[in-house]
């Protein structure tokens, strides 16, 4: 069994996740003991829950201290991945609907599906654009294409959008198992294509995916970016609103986004994605932070050696090298004068 501190580093539910998506690809038991310590409310969420029961429905594991709150775990697999049809719903973990990120669930369960036999079909229910998580957006229009180029064949529609507090939102995920996982580099992102966005509300008035679409354009066209942002009005169980930006380089892809919340006018929502993207646009760099420990995982996995630089070393990124190395299938290291990463499969 491997012995995982909840508590090193970022100390978060990233710890959990890998950990989980590992235990379920290599088949190891895992015991996973201070979940989630560097938190103000420590243990499994609802999202953590549905993640821990969507790995063991997979892989038909075995568990132990499964249930909100929980800071310990035990997770046995009894047997590989199993690919197939499955639904699982944030709000089962907890009574009420709960606005848990979903994307957190699939990013959890899709690389060991990936490397399945057979293909899969998942419904998944709840949170899918919410805050301190990436929003379905991210993972549809940067995460997924990424992935696509080091040969994971995925995809994800979203029949209803999901915001915090009241969730409801669904997606559906299809991913074609079998596949063979190839390195990738990205040293250069090359010149920059274009900025396209979303902006989007449910159950709002038009006029004001029309306000953040336009400031967000006007401040981009005035740093010389080349951008269309297209308001939408989309369905949804309750009324919510964001932004989401996708800055497409010759080489690479970065995404951005901000949530509108009571008090805070459309235009501001707007600005604070567009000063995301604008400050990452000055690094120069082919990564941003958050697709920098988000791609650990899978070159980890990958047939060879593997290069990237970031804009930035998070805390986040030097946590997840430290969870896949007690798992011994990669070796990472981490350049922080050149912020390139470099992650070698033990194959």
């Amino acid at each position: 069994m491997i012995y995982i501190d909840g508590s090193y580093g970022e100390g978060g539910g990233q710890v959990l996740r890998t950990s989980l998506s590992l235990a379920t690809i290599t088949g190891q038991p895992i015991r996973i003991e201070r979940i989630r310590a560097g938190r103000k409310k420590p243990g499994l969420a609802a999202q953590h829950l549905t993640g821990v029961r969507a790995a063991a429905a997979i892989c038909n594991a075995q568990v132990q201290g499964d249930e909100l709150g929980s800071t310990n775990l035990e997770f046995t697999p009894s047997s590989s991945v199993q690919a197939g049809k499955y639904t699982f719903d944030v709000s089962d973990a907890r009574e009420g609907r709960s606005a848990g990120a979903v994307t957190l669930v699939l990013q959890t369960i899709l690389l060991p599906l990936a490397l399945a036999r057979g293909d899969s079909q998942i419904i998944l229910r709840g949170g899918t654009h919410v805050a301190y998580s990436p929003s379905l957006s991210y993972i549809e229009q940067v995460y997924l294409p990424i992935l696509k180029r080091m040969g994971v064949q995925a995809e994800v529609r979203l029949h209803r959008w999901g915001w915090y507090p009241q969730g409801g939102g669904e997606v559906e995920l299809h991913v074609s198992g079998g596949s063979t996982l190839t390195s990738i580099n990205l040293l250069e992102r090359g010149q920059l294509q274009e900025v396209r966005g979303l902006a989007v509300v449910t159950q709002l008035p038009s006029h004001i995916p029309q306000r953040m679409a336009s400031r967000a354009e006007n401040l981009l066209h005035e740093a010389h970016l080349k951008a269309t942002v297209r308001p939408l009005r989309e369905r949804g169980v309750a009324p919510g609103a964001g932004i989401f930006l996708t800055a497409e380089y010759e080489d690479s892809l970065a995404g951005f986004g901000a949530l509108g919340r009571l008090g805070l006018p459309a235009d501001k929502v707007a600005e604070i994605a567009c000063q995301e993207l604008l400050n990452f646009h000055k690094t120069n760099a082919p990564v941003e932070e958050h697709l920098a420990d988000q791609l650990l995982l899978p070159t980890a996995l990958g047939s060879e050696t593997s290069q990237y630089r970031v804009a930035e070393i998070s805390t986040h990124l030097t946590t997840n090298a430290w969870v896949i190395h007690q798992f011994g299938i990669a070796s990472i290291t981490i350049d922080e004068v050149e912020r390139v990463v470099t992650v070698t499969p033990n194959t």
